[in-house]
């Protein structure tokens, strides 16, 4: 018997030791969601704690001296999640519970093929301005002249042509704050600032209009295109072909074929009579970029529909004065004051088209 009673005041004494611990969890619960902001006031939100605590199972625990009870919430008081209510707008999806998994460089947008500067030589200047002597005019009287009689005259007229060095340029400004912390953000910037700066320079060099600070780029000085011969069925090939010949009728050496990808694309996807595509390695082998045993560049820089062929190798040249140059200056404004960064990105070049004839620009279809 008395073995019985110490093991009955043994599971009293547990029992009690359980309810005092749970209690004890239970206030530590409500202190803690006392803590965090109010729900509005909605009568039919109940607080974490107090539903513990009024939980059947957890009152009965005292009366009917069981050590466990199992408490099952309802409504918005228990929906802690990873949602958008949780996380907030504009933040990370990870949450204070569940880091999100963050990948440590900026995804950069597709960057076209800059290319137009491949094409033109190059060469360096030490001045604001570019100049050439060109002939104008050239009347040759040579002719066969019998003993002793008078030798005729010819005649050379030149003029002289310049163009001017421009600069392109732009500016980014960025906090100092973000610089340091964002460990990545300076070069990502001096990237994608270099990029845009190329980006502008193709399509000056190819489109630029010569006007204000523009450069005068290849297309608007170059000769339209007027076929010297017609084919029957005239394809955009056919013009390409026409196009070389009619520089080539003017002594012009045609070193190459610009065209928009689009143009190019559909080009080599050209089909026969017989459903049988016309270039024989298309469509499961390497294209090589030729027509007409001439180099195919595809940009985007020229319109679709368009075409310019020419002789890039001396029909045309590139100056730099002052490469690509990325500078970065706390002194601009009030940089200082606000603790702000001004980066500047430029470039200052000069484009000398020298024989405007050297290139025919016109319609890929008639």
């Amino acid at each position: 018997m008395s073995e019985i009673l110490r093991k009955l005041d043994e599971l009293n004494s547990n029992v009690n030791n359980n309810i005092a611990e749970l209690g004890a969890r239970v206030g530590d619960m409500e202190k803690r969601l006392a803590r965090l902001p109010d729900d509005g006031g909605d009568a039919s939100t109940v607080s974490f704690g107090r539903s513990v605590a009024m939980s059947p199972d957890v009152r009965a625990i005292t009366s009917a001296n069981r050590a466990s009870a199992i408490v099952k919430l309802s409504g918005e008081s228990a929906a802690i999640t990873s949602a958008n209510a949780s996380v907030g707008a504009g933040r990370s999806q990870g949450t204070s519970l569940v880091p999100g998994h963050r990948i440590p460089e900026i995804l950069t947008p597709y960057q076209r093929s800059l290319t137009i500067r491949d094409l033109i030589p190059q060469a360096r200047t030490t001045s604001n301005t570019i100049e050439w002597p060109r002939e104008t005019g050239f009347t040759n009287n040579a002719a066969p002249v019998a003993e002793g009689a008078a030798k005729p005259y010819s005649d050379l007229t030149f003029d002289m042509t310049s163009a001017p060095v421009r600069t392109i340029a732009h500016l980014f400004k960025a906090s100092r704050q973000i610089l340091d912390d964002a460990d990545a953000l300076a070069a990502y910037i001096e990237r994608r600032g270099v990029y845009g700066l190329k980006f502008v320079e193709e399509n000056q060099l190819l489109n630029g209009n010569g006007t204000g600070q523009n450069l005068h780029g290849v297309i608007p000085q170059a000769t339209a295109f007027v076929a010297p011969f017609t084919a029957a069925d005239d394809t955009p090939i056919d013009r390409l072909n026409q196009a070389a010949a009619q520089a080539e009728i003017a002594n012009v050496p045609v070193s190459g074929i610009v065209l928009n990808p689009l143009d190019w694309r559909k080009i080599i996807g050209l089909k026969d009579a017989g459903s049988n595509y016309i270039s024989p390695d298309a469509p499961f082998a390497q294209t090589a970029h030729r027509l007409w045993n001439l180099p195919v560049v595809a940009t985007q820089a020229i319109p679709a529909g368009k075409f310019l062929v020419g002789a890039f190798n001396d029909g045309a040249q590139i100056f730099d004065r002052l490469d690509v140059e990325v500078l970065v200056s706390t002194e601009n404004a009030d940089d200082f004051e606000k603790n702000l960064v001004s980066i500047r990105i430029e470039e200052r070049l000069a484009l000398a088209v020298y024989r405007p004839e050297a290139f025919i620009f016109g319609d890929l279809e008639a």
